[in-house]
């Protein structure tokens, strides 16, 4: 994987970008059935005429939208000293008034030619680079095209039986008898990422059947949590634009899915519909099962040849585009007779990160409240 190779976003959607657009059009997003309504963007930050109307966790995928698309970090549109606090990302500077220009463009050519559907966003032109390129390449043209697993399309009479793949993954796993008896567990280990600074620090997690899950980081800034209780999700971080926000839509469906992969007997109904297809990830054949529900974005999950999942990828949908997340799974090994990934690695628009696990206690009892909203964040005390 190459993440971040050049002019790396180094978290900085972590340390939080606002305030890009100016006036233009109000985009509102509905919440029905996602319990309690989220604070929007511009009921948090200052200076947001345009993007209101979206919760706070999508304002920030935006953000890593295009962030990712000009291959720039947070200060590069802000100004150098936005990270010293909050109030400062909302000043205008010469590339966020570009940028609404180009926001603008995007959305006329979508309205126009696409009947409002984002067929072009930020990356169509950028792919990763802050000027597109206007000249032909040669190499392009001529040289065997570079294959991204990540790209998956899958015609609806795609061949293939999700069965067949969904029965040797779980007996990869161990088998559905054994799987049935995996009901909980906890597990510690390490975790390492951007917003670690590349420091290893401990982590805790803490699982229960079907879908719920806590998830903590022990930083050296404080705790970091995400809790799922089968419901509804929440992040609690210091380095977030809120101490808890919620999380909604897109990312709430993600935690939904990855909580279903350590009980992955419940995670074929979590889909109305299957397809398959087959890829290959460092020149190793996989397997692809798509996962689609009506009006989500898919769900792309590959299992090597023994039939033990090794990536997930999932999407969210934000206000300018469909932005991925990667996970990778390896390092299985045996806990209570089901095999169990050790190693696992995140992937996104704001970093990337390795938590690898040294202790997994199966069927352990663990409260209710462990899954419950957690408490805003708090700086760790000098």
């Amino acid at each position: 994987m190459n993440f971040g190779s050049r002019r790396t976003i180094l978290g900085c959607i972590a340390i939080v970008v606002v305030c890009l657009l100016g006036p233009s059009t109000t985009i509102t997003r509905g919440q029905a059935g996602q319990g309690p309504r989220p604070q929007m963007a511009e009921e948090v930050f200052k200076n947001i005429p345009v993007l209101r109307g979206i919760p706070v966790d999508e304002f920030m995928d935006t953000m890593g939208m295009i962030a990712a698309a000009l291959g720039l970090n947070c200060l590069d549109c802000h100004t150098s000293d936005a990270d010293k606090s909050w109030d400062r990302f909302a000043a205008d500077t010469t590339m966020k008034i570009t940028a609404r220009r180009m926001i603008q463009m995007v959305n006329t050519i979508n309205k126009e030619n696409f009947k409002g559907v984002r067929m072009v966003t930020c990356y169509t032109c950028h792919r990763g680079d802050l000027k597109p390129k206007i000249v032909p390449s040669l190499i392009v043209q001529y040289s065997a095209p570079m294959e991204d697993p990540n790209e998956v399309e899958i015609p609806p009479n795609s061949k293939g039986n999700p069965d067949e793949v969904f029965n040797k993954y779980l007996n990869a796993l161990g088998g559905t008898q054994r799987l049935s008896r995996f009901t909980s567990y906890t597990a510690k280990g390490t975790y390492v990422g951007f917003d670690t600074h590349h420091t290893k620090v401990p982590v805790e997690i803490f699982a229960k059947a079907p879908n719920q899950k806590h998830f903590v980081i022990h930083g050296a800034f404080g705790d970091k949590t995400w809790a799922f209780d089968g419901r509804q999700a929440w992040v609690a971080s210091v380095d977030k634009p809120q101490p808890l926000m919620q999380l909604n839509a897109g990312n709430l469906e993600g935690l939904k899915v990855e909580a279903l992969v350590s009980f992955p007997t419940g995670l074929k109904a979590n889909f109305a519909q299957w397809r398959v297809t087959s890829t290959s990830i460092d020149d190793k054949d996989v397997t692809v099962l798509q996962g689609t529900n009506p009006r989500q974005p898919p769900v792309n999950l590959y299992f090597d040849n023994s039939g033990l999942l090794v990536r997930l990828v999932r999407f969210v949908d934000t206000a300018l585009g469909r932005i991925p997340t990667q996970v990778d799974y390896s390092d299985y090994r045996e806990v209570a007779g089901v095999k169990f990934p050790f190693k696992i690695t995140s992937t996104w628009t704001d970093g990337q990160a390795t938590v690898e696990l040294t202790d997994v206690q199966a069927n352990v009892n663990i409260d209710a409240s462990k899954f419950a909203q957690p408490a805003p964040a708090k700086p760790k005390a000098d």
